[in-house]
């Protein structure tokens, strides 16, 4: 029941009902009939949750997984591997990472956990295929050895910039910044992105051009090997481009490493 003076409109046997069957502290404020967009009436469900002591580590938020499951996945695995497949989550870098830091806010004892040593054979040969999803992260890397075999010296930039690298070419120092794309689009069409996103927090913001006075060289690497090199002022003002279209700057194809 209510306490005397309590303005609550739900009693604490509502409230354990409605812990006990959600997911989230949103889904419980619903259940008691509450906004669940107010910051407000979370931070009231928690206190009394907390007074009651009830138990929330069924709940998962946006996640899949609650912290009952990740407690039970991490004491029954011997890696951090098998507590991704404990969950169902994909074990790639960033859901790896958000996991860790959660059984870490959790306090949980992970020190069994061994990360694998495969060791190669004699005559093993390495066939892991390619991830087209890794062009956007590779592509610096394939742009910096394209200009160290050409003789030039490749820089990183200290701080973000516009561009992704300072390389040294016969005529002076150029600001280069690295595009991808993975496949043709339906049309058959090579629809490189080459516009920025403004310096604002809402991801759905449009794409705006790069100001040709801040950027040099685009260099762009398709998903089928196909290596451009295009002057920031032959693209000014543009943010989407067919690479079809500006044959005369394709300077190289790295197939070999996409394929």
């Amino acid at each position: 029941m209510n306490a005397i003076g309590d303005k609550r409109g739900w009693t604490d046997a509502q409230l354990r009902e409605a812990i006990e069957g959600s997911r989230s502290w949103r889904a419980a404020a619903r259940a008691l009939g509450l906004k669940d967009t107010s910051a407000s009436v979370v931070r009231t469900i928690k206190r009394h949750t907390a007074r009651l002591e009830l138990d929330v580590s069924h709940f998962t938020g946006q996640r899949r997984w609650s912290d009952r499951q990740l407690r039970e996945a991490v004491v029954a695995s011997t890696c951090w591997a098998e507590v991704m497949s404990g969950l169902g989550v994909a074990d790639n870098g960033p859901d790896r990472v958000r996991v860790k830091g959660h059984a870490a806010r959790l306090g949980l004892d992970w020190g069994h956990l061994k990360t694998p040593h495969h060791h190669s054979e004699p005559g093993e040969v390495f066939d892991e295929p390619v991830r087209e999803e890794m062009l956007s992260a590779a592509a610096p890397a394939v742009a910096m050895a394209w200009f160290a075999l050409r003789g030039c010296a490749v820089a990183l930039p200290v701080e973000p910039q516009e561009y992704d690298l300072l390389v040294t070419m016969p005529k002076g120092i150029q600001r280069v910044q690295v595009k991808t794309c993975v496949r043709p689009n339906g049309k058959g069409r090579w629809s490189v992105g080459v516009g920025r996103r403004p310096y604002v927090l809402d991801k759905s913001a449009g794409k705006m051009p790069y100001d040709p006075d801040g950027l040099d060289l685009f260099f762009i690497v398709l998903g089928n090997g196909s290596i451009y090199l295009i002057p920031s002022a032959v693209l000014a003002g543009r943010v989407q481009i067919d690479a079809g279209s500006y044959a005369p700057y394709r300077v190289g194809d790295a197939s070999s490493l996409v394929s």
